[in-house]
């Protein structure tokens, strides 16, 4: 990241709305200069310099944002105090701040560290922006709130801020555990049960559309290239931007419709089939084979744009159409589908591109019913036998 860049960019948006204060660079460190009350005089107006003792980097250019933020809020309601703002970075407990978000710029370039090629990197900077800048933010906001220098205390405080079992404790624990790897520090003992999260098991409980919802779902769907993002995403169980990085070539009317997800997704080059294979002739997507252009008209290029963006694009048109049901409701349905297929778990966890223990523990609640019922089935037949 140019820092110099994106403080201009940042300065040039709050000058537009009205601001006369300014983020600016000294040296490694992050400071606000502008027009100011006068610290004899709050009835005078000059130019000053307030220190931030942030440093210069991504996460420090967000904090300085906030800040700057802060003040003209308090500048509009009249009241900014300078005793409030007054030499931050020789306060005893910024030391550990400063220490902090030093140690997470390291952490942030060496994530990105061996990822050259622009499609790996893209998908790796989805990750990032999904997976670890929103727990590592909250990190930072847990030690402001706290202010405490032990940093075992501020990795628990952070984890406890989200509700226990709830999936963003599990990806908080996740994140966090990698981050502390890098860090060569040792979490409590009690850090992975605090870590747990339900994945679908609690959340079996918000109904999954049946099979006939979803076709009822795509019949009321007014625009033909987005029922086919529909299509393909309840047939084959893609993730959002997935589906618009796959080979279409095999739906064609020759072709086996076995999709061949590209390595530019999140998880790597992987292929699906399609449950329930009649889907593919009901949601006409063999049309994708001849034709690939027949999706919607959105960027691509990863250059530009990222994993995270395209998908969202997704969830906002199910949104606009009133479609009911979030997208990954369609990529968990078609994974217990294939329970009922009785799929081996290991091809079905193949085919969605996740691990066998991640699946196993997301879709534990339908994989559990499944086993249990065939030992059922096998009981009863043998009684059948014997009788």
């Amino acid at each position: 990241m140019n820092i110099i860049h994106e403080i201009n960019v940042i300065n040039k948006k709050f000058i537009i709305e009205g601001s006369k204060l300014k983020i600016e660079k000294r040296g490694s460190k992050l400071n606000i200069r502008g027009s100011l009350p006068s610290k004899e005089n709050k009835n005078i107006q000059k130019v000053q310099r307030i220190s931030l003792g942030i440093e210069a980097d991504n996460y420090g250019l967000e904090e300085a944002k906030k800040k700057l933020q802060l003040i003209n809020l308090q500048l509009e309601l009249d009241q900014f105090e300078w005793k409030n703002w007054i030499a931050p970075s020789i306060k005893e407990g910024n030391k550990t701040y400063d220490l902090l978000i030093k140690k997470i710029s390291e952490f942030e370039k060496e994530f990105f560290k061996e990822y050259k090629n622009d499609h790996l990197n893209s998908a790796r900077r989805s990750t990032w922006n999904s997976s670890y800048k929103p727990y590592i933010k909250r990190m930072i906001s847990t030690y402001q709130e706290n202010n405490t220098k032990d940093i075992n205390n501020i990795f628990l405080n952070t984890l406890k801020s989200y509700a226990e079992g709830s999936r963003s404790r599990k990806q908080c624990g996740t994140s966090l555990n990698v981050f502390a790897e890098f860090l060569e520090l040792s979490l409590p003992s009690e850090w992975k049960s605090l870590s747990r999260g339900y994945g679908i098991k609690k959340a079996s409980f918000r109904n999954l559309p049946d099979d006939n919802s979803i076709e009822e779902l795509w019949k009321n769907i007014p625009n033909k290239s987005w029922q086919y993002v529909f299509g393909l995403m309840a047939t084959y169980g893609l993730r959002n931007h997935e589906v618009f990085f796959c080979d279409l070539s095999s739906l064609k009317n020759s072709g086996d419709k076995i999709l061949r997800i590209l390595p530019t997704t999140k998880t790597g080059e992987h292929q699906a089939w399609p449950f329930h294979p009649k889907w593919v002739d009901l949601f006409e997507l063999s049309s994708l084979g001849n034709d690939p252009t027949l999706l919607p008209k959105i960027n691509r290029d990863l250059k530009q744009t990222t994993l995270q963006n395209i998908g969202k694009r997704i969830t906002d048109q199910f949104n606009r159409y009133s479609i009911n049901i979030r997208p990954y409701d369609l990529r968990h349905a078609w994974a217990v589908r294939t329970i009922l297929y009785d799929l081996p778990d290991t091809v079905a966890a193949r085919m969605m591109g996740h691990s066998v223990s991640l699946h196993t523990q997301t879709y534990h609640h339908w994989i559990t019913k499944r086993d249990q019922q065939k030992a059922v089935n096998n009981a009863l037949l043998k009684f059948a036998e014997k009788n």
